[in-house]
């Protein structure tokens, strides 16, 4: 049984990540800080009584089924707001992302290497990091499941399959795509890989 203190710092070391692979999904940072949020509550107070070593993925299964919620919640909404503003007459406000900003802003950065790095250096890699974001966010939604998965959060190939509710060739075929796809994107930006 996980005691208090290795939750919490279950839950520090997963915080940032979360938060930015939720923020993928939704595409909306306060959602995805309450999704998150939510989604360590439950964590808390369901399964606070289970071995460590199987947070990581009780924590994936939560953090996935909230962000579903969410989705439902805002699909029913909308169908809502849309059914009203026909009858009154009125348009729905349209989502404009340039009003997002990036969430980067929100998480930690780095400091460890980059105090010996020049400036091109630090520039190229922050460059880099921001073109990654765009191109992971463009990524199909199952695609960039897999991806962030197995290379975000370090899940092995059954694991992912079995959080994702599919095969593990599945899984290999969707990083594959997503691996692709982003090497693809870089390089129509001029990285070379």
């Amino acid at each position: 049984m996980a005691s208090a203190k290795e939750l919490s710092d279950f839950l520090q070391g997963v915080q940032a990540k979360s938060f930015k692979r939720t923020v993928f999904a939704t595409r909306d940072e306060e959602a995805a800080l309450d999704i998150v949020q939510d989604s360590m509550m439950k964590l808390a107070e369901k399964y606070s009584g289970h071995e460590v070593n199987e947070l990581p993925l009780l924590f994936t299964r939560i953090l996935q089924n909230t962000t579903l919620d969410w989705f439902r919640r805002q699909k029913t909404q909308n169908t809502w707001i849309s059914l009203f503003s026909a009858l009154k007459g009125g348009s729905k406000d349209s989502f404009d992302e340039s009003e997002q900003s990036d969430p980067l802003d929100f998480l930690e950065s780095n400091q460890e290497n980059t105090g010996s790095e020049g400036g091109e250096t630090q520039l190229e890699r922050k460059q880099l990091i921001e073109m990654l974001e765009i191109a992971v966010s463009k990524l199909p939604s199952r695609q960039r499941e897999a991806f962030l998965m197995r290379y975000w959060d370090d899940l092995d190939i059954s694991e992912t399959a079995k959080l994702m509710g599919c095969s593990e060739g599945s899984v290999k075929t969707h990083c594959s795509r997503a691996a692709s796809s982003l090497a693809e994107a870089l390089k129509k930006q001029g990285f070379k890989l």
